[in-house]
């Protein structure tokens, strides 16, 4: 595991992404905690920290720009409350293939007024039911979840179904041990669920295109069309074996740094002993 420390932060890609965002990319560095985020100045629309090992929503400073953070293929079993008062413009957060399991454990995300995209594929609480019309009555502003559109008959059934005449709310069910999650419960036995993938850029289009036109034998025609089964764009698959090795690269180089650091601290210790016995 590599820690999210200012360094990693400065390391990591900084880039455009296809919606003009300003975008870090911390992906796949197994980091378990998120700390640190004060070094990235504020800088950034987006904050991408899928294919971690993250386990709780937590400990973001104030980031006035931050819109978007995704979260996919972590570890997450509970989320922070008051997340809005850190997190003043979040519109997007995608928890796909999580960990949290029940109801109760989504409603710090009521208080956050500007989520307008959620997705919670992948996590046990999906089974739950009425899984969706509680995600719905619990946080109003959404407009998506699970990357589909709330429609307001969905509205209007959440409505009557939570929320009884008197005014007052009907709760889930509670969970199994009576309690929220706990933040370092082990995330087995998650149901799979289908990741929907989003359609081609007008790039990705160009490329396809061009990739067909100089295509000379069956092979390559043939190579193509398992590259598009398999969701990817003709001429991409250098650039991601390079992102690939960049990152492996990275996190050696942290490591190394941080076994120097030990060793260093080590050695001061045993030569301190050392100076006491004499």
């Amino acid at each position: 595991m590599v820690r999210l420390s200012a360094q990693l932060i400065n390391m990591s890609a900084q880039k455009h992404n296809p919606v003009r965002d300003w975008e870090l990319d911390l992906r796949g560095y197994r980091i378990p905690v998120i700390e640190n985020l004060g070094a990235t100045l504020d800088q950034f629309d987006t904050i991408d920290f899928t294919d971690n090992d993250i386990r709780k929503l937590d400990k973001f400073p104030l980031l006035k720009r931050l819109k978007h953070i995704l979260l996919s293929n972590n570890r997450i079993v509970r989320i922070s409350e008051n997340l809005e008062e850190n997190l003043p413009s979040l519109e997007t957060l995608i928890l796909t293939n999580n960990s949290i399991k029940e109801l109760i454990d989504i409603d710090p995300l009521g208080t956050v007024t500007t989520l307008k995209n959620l997705s919670l594929l992948g996590n046990p609480v999906v089974t739950k039911k009425n899984y969706r019309y509680y995600v719905i009555y619990k946080i109003p502003s959404l407009k998506i979840l699970d990357f589909s559109r709330i429609k307001q008959k969905e509205r209007e059934t959440a409505l009557k179904m939570f929320k009884k005449k008197k005014g007052q709310q009907q709760m889930p069910a509670p969970a199994e041990n009576g309690t929220k999650a706990k933040t370092f419960t082990p995330g087995e036995n998650l149901t799979p669920v289908r990741q929907i993938p989003t359609g081609p850029t007008k790039q990705d289009v160009a490329a396809i295109r061009k990739a067909i036109a100089n295509a000379q034998t069956l092979e390559e025609i043939e190579r193509l069309n398992q590259l598009l089964k398999s969701g990817q764009i003709p001429g991409q698959e250098d650039s991601q074996k390079r992102q690939e090795t960049e990152k492996a690269d990275t996190r050696r180089q942290l490591q190394e740094e941080e076994e120097e650091e030990e060793e260093e601290e080590e050695y001061g210790n045993d030569r301190e002993e050392n100076m006491e016995d004499d």
